[in-house]
């Protein structure tokens, strides 16, 4: 048997506070991020993922003492993402408790980080996060976006995934802009499409409403799914989804 999906809830936080919105717009204020982080892995959550969503636009790294409180408060991985531009913001996440950290928009920028930060510390920590858009005036019909989803790139998804692909990447999460907080579904053929040309572990992000949508990211291709909106709001619970997995044949921790 292969490796267990893995479900994991992703905590965006902007000042202190986690937030969440639809595209990455209007964002409300939903919870303190220590105490739903504890939640999450007392409902049997995999791994916690922060990302700061406000870090990259006000040019400045994710907020630090959020994520030493809660790597103190949980034993469960912890992966955090936003802002991060440099070897020496790596190192100070992992010091801080973090188990892996999230680059987008400075290793979309410049790809040579991949290779620095692997270097150092292992593409077992580096989560390479792709805020991904339709765009039909690409190659493949997905493009690159960065800052958060509010800066156009210009660039094929798919493309930069080839090319990039094995400077010490450990895992791609995958953001579908499009479909973040619809509760429409995962984006599954961007999911296949990225599955098509690369090997590397996938985590979905963007768009799940319900447990059948996680059994479809799943098998679209996904090492793991995540979701914010719906496990916030109590629509759909860790457990849930995982029980949901298991009795469609998919191997979960439980």
């Amino acid at each position: 048997m292969g490796l267990s999906l893995r479900v994991i809830p992703c905590l965006d936080i902007k000042d202190g506070r986690v937030v969440k919105g639809i595209r990455f717009k209007d964002l409300q204020d939903i919870a303190d991020p220590v105490e739903l982080a504890i939640f999450y892995e007392s409902e049997g959550a995999d791994e916690i993922t922060f990302l700061d969503v406000s870090a990259s636009i006000e040019g400045r790294a994710a907020t630090l003492g959020v994520v030493t409180r809660t790597a103190s408060s949980i034993f469960i991985p912890l992966t955090v993402g936003g802002g991060i531009k440099s070897v020496e913001d790596v190192g100070t996440y992992l010091l801080a408790g973090a188990d892996k950290v999230s680059i987008g928009s400075a290793a979309i920028e410049n790809p040579g980080l991949i290779n620095e930060i692997a270097e150092k510390y292992g593409d077992q920590i580096v989560v390479i996060s792709l805020d991904i858009v339709n765009d039909d005036s690409s190659l493949s019909g997905y493009s690159l976006t960065t800052h958060g989803g509010t800066r156009a790139t210009n660039l094929d998804a798919i493309t930069w995934i080839i090319e990039n692909q094995e400077r010490g990447i450990g895992e791609l999460l995958v953001n579908s802009v499009d479909a973040d907080g619809t509760k429409e579904g995962f984006n599954v053929e961007l999911i296949q499409a990225i599955r098509r040309v690369s090997s590397l572990p996938i985590i979905a992000s963007g768009g799940a409403g319900k447990a059948g949508d996680f059994i479809a990211g799943a098998k679209a291709g996904s090492n793991a799914v995540l979701a914010a909106s719906v496990f916030h709001n109590g629509e759909v619970r860790i457990r849930d989804v995982k029980n949901a997995l298991y009795e469609s044949g998919i191997g979960v921790r439980r």
